[in-house]
């Protein structure tokens, strides 16, 4: 009969040695980097991690403090303050304002990441919050501006210009949009040029990612064109502060 001791000694070396040949072929040493690594493997985690995340910038903004005026857009801050470039799609006007737009985002944005991948899908929409903040800066330069609108305006773009270049747009998406911007013009103290200049960001990204794929058929292809309207952006500001100087 072999003594507890032997047996506890020999399953202690058997687990060191299956962990040593998972974190050789590239697996997480630890729980946390396990779960972390299970949360990345689903199908549309950067979808949830930008919902999570604004929705807990939306909870920070009722304690003590003026978070918005530190994260919104306002176009004369934005040359000293870069940050808000982003950091306006996290920040709302109001508790309607905030679940309006993750709702959207929830509804459009999974599709999206699972048809270019996850981290095209992250870059896309970082590159869509400040493509409507450049809009904002050559329509309304001296308007403070709040919320995700112009990135989501953008997805709804994106998922347009895809459908069309892969096959037909549904037209339910076409009746949203179209309510949506209805709403845009029709009441006061939202932010056309944010909604507008988003949607044109996104219908770019989307015809031109959908385009791209199909004649390239390569994983680069999403981001050959973000990075070509991320440059065409970085010109459009760039000639609006030279306008002003």
């Amino acid at each position: 009969m072999r003594c507890p001791e032997c047996v506890r000694e020999e399953r202690d070396e058997q687990r060191t040695l299956q962990r040593a040949t998972r974190v050789a072929h590239g697996a997480p040493r630890t729980a946390a980097g396990r779960r972390m690594r299970a949360f990345f493997a689903q199908p549309t985690p950067v979808t949830t991690s930008i919902l999570v995340v604004t929705v807990l910038v939306g909870i920070a903004q009722v304690l003590p403090g003026d978070l918005s005026s530190w994260l919104l857009w306002y176009f004369p801050y934005s040359l000293a303050e870069p940050w808000r470039f982003v950091t306006w799609a996290l920040v709302h006007a109001s508790p309607l304002h905030l679940a309006f737009n993750m709702l959207v985002l929830f509804m459009v944005g999974p599709a999206i990441e699972q048809r270019i991948g996850k981290l095209p899908f992250l870059a896309a929409y970082v590159v869509s919050a400040i493509g409507a903040a450049v809009a904002i800066a050559w329509l309304q330069p001296a308007t403070p501006v709040v919320g995700a609108s112009g990135a989501i305006y953008a997805l709804f773009g994106m998922a347009i210009g895809m459908q069309r270049m892969l096959g037909r747009v549904q037209p339910v998406l076409l009746i949203i949009v179209g309510i949506n911007l209805a709403i845009t013009f029709l009441f006061g103290n939202i932010s056309w040029s944010a909604h507008v200049g988003g949607l044109v960001v996104g219908l770019a990204l989307g015809f031109g990612i959908g385009l791209a794929d199909r004649r390239m058929r390569s994983p680069r292809a999403p981001w050959i064109v973000i990075a070509a309207v991320a440059a065409a952006l970085a010109a459009l500001f760039a000639l609006r502060v030279a306008t002003l100087l």
